[in-house]
């Protein structure tokens, strides 16, 4: 069990942490022709778009109600008002997603309030899917805004079946964390279907932000699920959450449409995929695909022949809690062992990490750890690259943002094959790491005896060029001409 202990600093000087609106607005793009808008100023947005452009390097969209000074002292009715207005007449979508700002949740907003006033305004608007969140910047993180999104849409749009409605057997709710990329959710998608079930993702940012080429130009999101098939996720005969937060919005979904859920607080590893897929065996009444069955034999091979190289690494690790926890998890297990942790916001996952203590802090707090407990393997997002330079370790990134590498948004960590290839990766790094750090080229490996280590220019009966001080004279080379 890990201790959870809170920095004291007045300022984040390297901040790690993202904000609650940010995350409920990733959310709301993974539902199909969704419009997120920031109640907030536009410096707000702007700075989520540049986060998110960054990192999967495609068109984000995201609005604002613009608020000023003077319309946030006043209130922010009509900009709410406006915003819907507009979003509505020109870029047609089929939600519009609402999260709070601090300035505005500082000010005391009722947006729920100015929602019901708009819809009797405007009869176009009376049953068109409008959710709001309060999301303020000024408390908790990223995670969880993507978890208090995920729940509300739950609450709002999925309809409440009928008392003697049947479930459908093999259609299954999936609530992914915000700690998983476009790329595992189309991994477990293929889990899922080779099993015969009928998964419905919720957020899915596997359709809208996995880095496609649309037909035509939307301004709103490109894919993800449809609003439609949100309202129907009460017919599915179980709920899969991954990731602890999202264990309210299967609460949720529970409470509301009596579907039952199975929550994986992790699925990077051996044994949490072992527990998923006998899990999915049993729901679905069909054996572990062979294909399956073959993966994890190459996983327990990977963790085999990686485990030379990751056993014994120290490790640091900056990330939001469940991402932290699958894969610094997914490590420990490989030997390496969770020197210095530190996260952005408080979470009931942290009882079951293997480390001593875990850190609410800055990259700032994570390279003083690193660098004062010798560590020497260093996770965290793009921003702690300045800091794995300064202190010459192996540096991976995880979670958002991913700036200066492509891809982002395809890597995977999620069932045998991601853990896997993380492994490998990881493991490669250690070696090149030790190659770079002890020298060990070619030139290296010369023999003491020998100038330039392999012998050119040595003839039969010849001398040594030169003895190595300290070692006896041999004399003339022995004649190789009989043989």
């Amino acid at each position: 069990m890990a201790k959870f202990v809170q920095a004291k600093k007045s300022c984040a000087v390297n901040p790690l942490k993202m904000s609650q609106p940010i995350g409920g607005a990733l959310a709301f793009m993974g539902l199909r022709g969704a419009m997120p808008l920031l109640h907030g100023s536009q410096g707000c947005t702007s700075f989520g778009l540049v986060l998110f452009v960054r990192h999967f390097k495609e068109a984000i969209p995201l609005q604002t109600t613009a608020m000023s000074e003077v319309a946030t002292v006043l209130g922010g009715y009509e900009n709410v008002e406006q915003a819907i207005l507009n979003i509505y007449n020109r870029t047609k979508p089929e939600i519009i997603g609402i999260c709070s700002t601090g300035v505005t949740e500082t000010k005391g907003d009722d947006v729920d309030g100015y929602i019901k006033l708009v819809r009797e305004k405007y009869p176009q608007l009376a049953d068109f899917p409008l959710v709001y969140v309060s999301t303020p910047d000024f408390k908790d993180a990223f995670q969880d805004g993507w978890e208090k999104t995920v729940a509300k849409i739950v609450d709002v749009l999925v309809k409440k079946p009928e008392p003697d409605a049947p479930k459908n057997p093999k259609r299954v709710n999936v609530l992914p964390g915000c700690h998983l990329q476009p790329g595992d959710l189309d991994e477990l998608r293929c889990i899922l279907e080779d099993f015969g079930l009928e998964p419905s993702f919720l957020p899915d940012l596997a359709g809208s932000l996995d880095g496609h080429i649309p037909d035509d130009f939307t301004p709103t999101t490109i894919g993800g699920i449809g609003v439609d098939e949100v309202v129907t996720m009460g017919e599915a005969a179980w709920t899969i959450a991954i990731g602890t937060q999202m264990k309210t919005a299967a609460e949720a979904m529970q409470k509301k449409t009596g579907t039952p859920y199975r929550l994986f607080e992790r699925l990077c590893g051996l044994g949490p995929n072992d527990e998923f897929f006998m899990f999915l065996s049993e729901i679905s009444g069909r054996e572990v695909p062979r294909r399956y069955r073959r993966q994890r034999g190459q996983l327990v091979d990977a963790m085999l022949d990686a485990h030379f190289h990751l056993g014994g690494r120290k490790l640091a690790i900056g990330a939001e809690p469940d991402l932290l926890f699958d894969v610094a998890s997914a490590l420990h297990e490989m030997g390496t062992h969770i020197t210095a942790a530190v996260t952005t916001t408080q979470s009931p996952v942290f009882e079951k990490l293997p480390c001593d203590e875990v850190l609410l802090g800055d990259l700032e707090d994570l390279e003083t750890l690193a660098k004062e407990r010798g560590c020497d393997l260093l996770l965290t997002h793009s921003h702690g690259r300045q800091a794995a330079d300064r202190l010459n370790i192996p540096f991976y990134r995880i979670g958002i943002p991913m700036f200066d590498r492509i891809g982002s948004g395809h890597k995977m960590t999620v069932g045998y094959r991601g853990t896997r290839d993380l492994m490998f990766t990881l493991a490669n790094m250690c070696i090149a790491d030790h190659e770079q750090n002890h020298d060990a080229t070619p030139d290296t490996w010369k023999s003491p005896w020998d100038g330039d280590g392999h012998g050119h220019g040595a003839t039969p009966g010849a001398t040594l060029a030169a003895t190595p001080a300290g070692a006896p004279d041999l004399g003339p080379a022995p004649s190789t001409a009989h043989h």
